[in-house]
Parts: structure tokens; C-alpha cells; sequence
């Protein structure tokens, strides 16, 4: 008896699959919308971490050395930081808290709110992130001026050229001229942080010492290191950004986890239906799966067969998923999707399409769907030929 043709597998998969063309096209239709769903909302995920992390770091340094008591500015270390490849700009800074108050005048009640204020040279403009403008106006500001967080401004109701009062923690005052304003797109930060000079917020505590310094690195993700490497044998504390904002960073990582799971649920379901349509197919082909078994196919052809068509059926899916899911990326980049920066700290979410995120989701589509095919493909493989004919 003459042994199958190799391809035979194959070319009883596109005779079973050319038939039931919608139930078919439905199948691969569910796949597909779930894979879109998944790219679409990791990347989504992604730009609305991106978003947040970047507009974070605007305003804030990379890494912050904090002296364990207020110290002169330190030759050492500032010589260190030069010499340090890792570090691109660093500043001296003096920080403290205070109340901000604007009076009362005509037409307009008075305003006022609470306020992080940094007393910093003019190299934080390249300590910063801020844009080229608002960059400027940090680089110049002058005694007893003050650059606030546009949240905060409007909170104060103080905008620029007028005066506010400041009731720092050591209870003395000062009236400041706001310079202009800042706006990262992080309202924690645009409605709490406001920038004076240095020499205004030494003058203010009576001092001639600083909190410590602020560090713009190459690579923010160094932070940590860099830190415990400058402060090692020195009375600092490293401040990596990561650990300002590392509840947040694990929010986040913890949002897109349960995210993907979620939605990972869809193509599990859209697999079974894969599995529905070949185990319907089994019991209908029961008489031509014992011919073909009893004229020589072999158990491991008809398993092939129905694997390829579960195979071909996910593949569909995941492709025609994919070219969905980049759309509606695509999409949101031109267009991104507005959001209340009150509620969510960022006013657009952009999207990240992430590579790695495209692997892993079509590797475990795919390997969902031959999983599921696989049930129906043992079921096939198991007929007996003599039983069914007889």
C-alpha cells in the first residue's frame, strides 16, 4: 500500500478550511479582536507611563544629593560630579516649604496655597527639562523673584509681574515678583513647586548654606547607582527619582499587568472557538477520517492536518489583529486621547508601541490557538478505522 503524501496534511487542511468560510472568517474575526484589544491598550498603557515619567522629570532632577544638615556648597564633590561621566549638569539647591498668598484687589478676592519651593542657580536651567522659554526665565531669575507651577498660579490667581506673599516654615516673610510660569503637564507638580534664587531663599532663612545638589544624568535609569556611588563616603543621601515616584512606578507596572491579563482573556475565548469549529469538524469528518486512516494515514497526518487548520485559523487572527491594532496606535499618535490633567496629572495620552509587547502577544496567541487545536487534533488522531466502517 502506498504511503500518504507528505503534503497530504496539508492539503486536507485547505480542503476542510475552504469550506465553512464564515464560521471560519468569525473565528479568526474573535482572534483578532482580542489581539487588537491587547496591542491597543498596552500601547496605550505604555504612552500613559512614558507621558507621566517625562513630564515628572521636567521638574524635577534626576537624582538628589540631600546633605543630613544644611552645608556649604562642597568643592570635593562638585569636582567629582565634573569628573563623573554619568552626570551631564548638576546645581546647588536650597529647599523649604511655605504658604503663598495673594491680596485681595479690586475685582478679585485674595488667593493662596501651600508651595515646594527650591532656591537653585542658574544652571538649573540645564538641571531641568523645562521648555526653551520657561528655561529663560529660570536662567535669569533675580532677587526675590519667583517662578511658579501654572496649577499653582491659578490656585494663588498670581500671575506674571504680579507680587505674592511667602510665609516660609521658619515663619518669616517675604514679598516676591512672580517672573512668569512653568507647566511640566503633571499637575502634582505645576500646582506644588515654585523656583526662587538661591540667594532669595538663603537671604529668607538667614543662611549661607544648601539643602545639597540636583543631577541631570545621561541615563535617568542610572540614577540609583550614580547616587550610592557619589554619596558612599559622604553625609548625603541619594534621592534617585525612582524612589521619589517609585509607588507610582509600580502602580503603573501593576496597571499594565492586570490590564494585559484582562484582555488576554479575550483571545483565550477566541481560541476555544477555534477549538469548537475543528471539534465540530471532527464529528462531522468521523467517515473520512477512518478512510483515510485505513488506506494509510498515519495517526500523526490527521493530528498534523488539524493543527495546521487551527494554526492557519490563530495566524489569520494574529495578523489581521495586529494590522488593527497598529491602526488604532497610529491612530491615537496623530490623535492623542485628551485627559482631564486634574485627575490623571497629564493632559494627553499618547501611545508607545513597544516591539517586545508585539512579540510576546502574538507568541502566546499563537501558542494559545495550537493548544486549543489541539484537543480536537488528538480526538481525530484517535478514530479507529475499523469500528467507524463497520
Amino acid at each position: 500500500m502506498a504511503s500518504p503524501s507528505p503534503d497530504l496534511a496539508w492539503t486536507l487542511a485547505r480542503a476542510h478550511l475552504s469550506r465553512r468560510r464564515t464560521q471560519n472568517l468569525l473565528t479568526i474575526l474573535g482572534i483578532a479582536v482580542g489581539v487588537m484589544v491587547l496591542i491597543a491598550a498596552l500601547s496605550l498603557t505604555n504612552g500613559f507611563t512614558r507621558a507621566l515619567v517625562d513630564a515628572t522629570l521636567r521638574a524635577s532632577p534626576h537624582l538628589s544629593l540631600v546633605a543630613f544638615t544644611p552645608t556649604p556648597r562642597d568643592p570635593a564633590l562638585e569636582a567629582e560630579m565634573r569628573a563623573d561621566p554619568h552626570v551631564l549638569a548638576f546645581v546647588p539647591f536650597l529647599g523649604d516649604k511655605g504658604l503663598l498668598t495673594r491680596p485681595a484687589r479690586q475685582g478679585q478676592g485674595a488667593g493662596v496655597d501651600f508651595a515646594t519651593l527650591f532656591g537653585v542657580t542658574p544652571g538649573a536651567a540645564t538641571v531641568l527639562q523645562l521648555a526653551p522659554q520657561e528655561a529663560a526665565l529660570l536662567r535669569t531669575l533675580g532677587q526675590n523673584e519667583v517662578l511658579l507651577g501654572a496649577a499653582l498660579a491659578r490656585n494663588v490667581g498670581a500671575f506674571t509681574g504680579d507680587e505674592v506673599r511667602l510665609l516660609n516654615s521658619g515663619q518669616r516673610r517675604v514679598v516676591l515678583r512672580v517672573k512668569g510660569v512653568f507647566n511640566t503637564g503633571n499637575y502634582l507638580i505645576d500646582s506644588g513647586y515654585a523656583f526662587t534664587s538661591l540667594g532669595t531663599l538663603q537671604a529668607l532663612q538667614g543662611t549661607g548654606n544648601i539643602s545639597g545638589y540636583q543631577l541631570r544624568l545621561r541615563d535617568p535609569d542610572a540614577a540609583p547607582q550614580v547616587g550610592n556611588d557619589l554619596t558612599r563616603t559622604r553625609a548625603y543621601t541619594a534621592l534617585p527619582w525612582q524612589s521619589l515616584y517609585g509607588t507610582l512606578l509600580d502602580q503603573l507596572a501593576l496597571q499594565k499587568r492586570v490590564i494585559a491579563f484582562v484582555v488576554f482573556l479575550i483571545v483565550i475565548v477566541a481560541a476555544f472557538g477555534i477549538a469548537n469549529v475543528l471539534t465540530l469538524a471532527v464529528f462531522e469528518k468521523t467517515q473520512e477520517i477512518a478512510i483515510l486512516r485505513a488506506i494509510g494515514a498515519t495517526r500523526g497526518v490527521i493530528t498534523r492536518t488539524f493543527l495546521i487548520e487551527g494554526a492557519l485559523l490563530g495566524l489569520g487572527g494574529l495578523l489581521l489583529g495586529n494590522l488593527l491594532g497598529l491602526g488604532i496606535s497610529a491612530y491615537f499618535t496623530v490623535r492623542p486621547f485628551q485627559l482631564p490633567g486634574d485627575l490623571y496629572f497629564i493632559t494627553a495620552l499618547p501611545v508607545e508601541v513597544r516591539w517586545t509587547d508585539l512579540l510576546w502577544v502574538n507568541a502566546v496567541g499563537l501558542g494559545t490557538t495550537l493548544l486549543a487545536a489541539l484537543i480536537p487534533a488528538r480526538r481525530a488522531a484517535n478514530v479507529e478505522p475499523a469500528r467507524i466502517i463497520r
